[in-house]
């Protein structure tokens, strides 16, 4: 199943691609081809669509088959690839690793020139209500907040593609609205795993997976009928 938008992103694509984790088939058998700037990624729990989104930078490696993001080979550059795929998990926690939002955000620009850091950690910290909480104990921060930082110390780094795996699963409805709006905002390319089927119709272009297989491909109106008339 192929899927084409928008010729001048150099694109997802996934070529005959089965993952096994634990000698269980997690994907079998994924063919899709991807150059849309908002690309959502539904199904049901297990249905693969978190694998799939790991593939995307490295996080999970094909079993068999070929993933080509951005022009690298997920496996072959991977070390590339992470440089230039940002990957945002459902638990902020997961992904908060230094005791501050500052300390944090800092962590992601290291090897920089002190002040280009923080330079930027002050402009990113402004942009997302994050300035009056650099210097406190990140565990202190709200769920909203967390998820907040998490985002931010991704999109710090530049990232030409961004993966979220249900980045508003946790949240209450106006944090998840907020980091909704803000990731379809974005100017890189975005790739949103998420059971909140509004957000989903957002997006320019859908990919349905049930039990492990790529179900569809394509409008995500036409997805989402298809997925509410399957799971009804």
């Amino acid at each position: 199943m192929h899927e084409r938008s928008d010729t001048r992103l150099a694109g997802i694509d996934l070529q005959a691609v089965s993952v096994e984790i634990d000698g269980r088939p997690v994907l079998s058998d994924v063919d899709v081809s991807l150059t849309a700037s908002r690309i959502a990624v539904i199904g049901a729990n297990g249905s693969g669509k978190s694998t799939f989104a790991r593939l995307l930078n490295g996080l999970v490696e094909p079993t068999t088959g070929r993933v080509r993001v951005l022009g690298l080979d997920a496996v072959r550059d991977r070390t590339d690839l992470r440089r230039r795929v940002g990957f945002v998990f459902t638990n902020p926690d997961a992904q908060i690793l230094m005791p501050t939002p500052a300390e944090d955000l800092a962590l992601s620009l290291r090897g920089r020139d002190r002040r280009e850091i923080e330079t930027r950690v002050a402009r990113t910290l402004a942009e997302h209500g994050l300035a009056g909480h650099a210097d406190m104990p990140a565990s202190a921060l709200s769920g909203g907040q967390k998820q907040m930082l998490a985002l931010a110390s991704v999109l710090i780094t530049d990232p030409e593609l961004i993966v979220a795996d249900e980045p508003t699963t946790l949240l209450d409805l106006h944090n998840a609205r907020r980091i909704g709006d803000l990731l379809l905002a974005l100017q890189a390319q975005v790739v949103l795993v998420t059971h909140d089927l509004e957000l989903a119709a957002r997006c320019d272009t859908a990919v349905l997976f049930e039990d492990g297989r790529l179900a569809d491909a394509g409008d995500p109106a036409d997805l989402i009928r298809t997925y509410r008339r399957v799971r009804a």
